[in-house]
């Protein structure tokens, strides 16, 4: 009876689970078209791209998680979700228009949207299906992350395509490291809240994209 017990109660487990990663990632998919729409209207306003709007995006892209961590109600959190990846995507369509507009820019955007788009659906189903626990990780993706923004911060002013290359690397490294360390935390963490998952995972693809965009700009000899 005991051992019937405990069968019923571990398939009723892994389909709560199952069901919480189901609705993480519809809603991540819906944060990731929002900021779609976002960066489509701002490629259509034809925005440039320069030192104060890279600021800007900063601000609202550090501060906007800030800014759910601390809403009470569940909805609302969600409802901030979904206007601060619209912000982002706004924001971030300067860049992308930059790039666009290199030789061969298209060609960029797409390698490093699709290079993305595999490296998170991998990392996402190797950290789903396996179930191992990458919580061991987190100090050292927060130590890596505090001497990437260090270095990027530096490199403004140095402006060295070598350092620049080696930032973009590195921190195509760590945002991998933070799919699997987000994703794990979802299935092992009974206590993360599934919405804040979204905020991390989303502000990952995020920074993998840009730092992809750059590499492969880098890579393909346009500086």
């Amino acid at each position: 009876m005991t051992e019937h017990y405990a069968v019923a109660q571990g398939a009723l487990q892994g389909e709560r689970l199952n069901r919480v990663v189901r609705n993480t990632y519809l809603l991540l998919s819906l944060v990731l078209g929002v900021a779609t729409v976002g960066a489509g209207a701002g490629l259509l306003m034809n925005i440039g791209w320069s030192i104060g709007m890279w600021v800007l995006f900063m601000v609202a892209f550090i501060g906007g998680p800030f800014a759910i961590q601390r809403a009470r109600d569940g909805q609302a959190a969600i409802w901030m979700t979904f206007a601060w990846a619209g912000v982002v995507g706004f924001l971030l369509s300067p860049l992308v228009g930059a790039y666009l507009r290199l030789p061969g820019g298209p060609g960029i955007v797409f390698n490093a949207l699709a290079t993305t788009t595999v490296l998170f659906a991998a990392l996402s189903a190797y950290a789903v299906t396996s179930r191992k626990d990458f919580s061991f990780m987190g100090g050292f993706l927060f130590a890596g992350l505090i001497v990437v923004l260090l270095a990027i911060v530096a490199n403004i002013f140095l402006a060295m395509p070598l350092l620049s290359l080696v930032i973009s690397a590195v921190a195509v490294m760590l945002m991998c490291g933070l799919i699997l360390y987000d994703t794990s935390r979802l299935i092992h963490d009974g206590n993360a809240n599934p919405v804040f998952i979204v905020v991390s995972l989303f502000a990952s693809i995020t920074v993998l994209f840009t730092h992809l965009l750059n590499l492969f700009a880098l890579l393909g000899g346009d500086d």
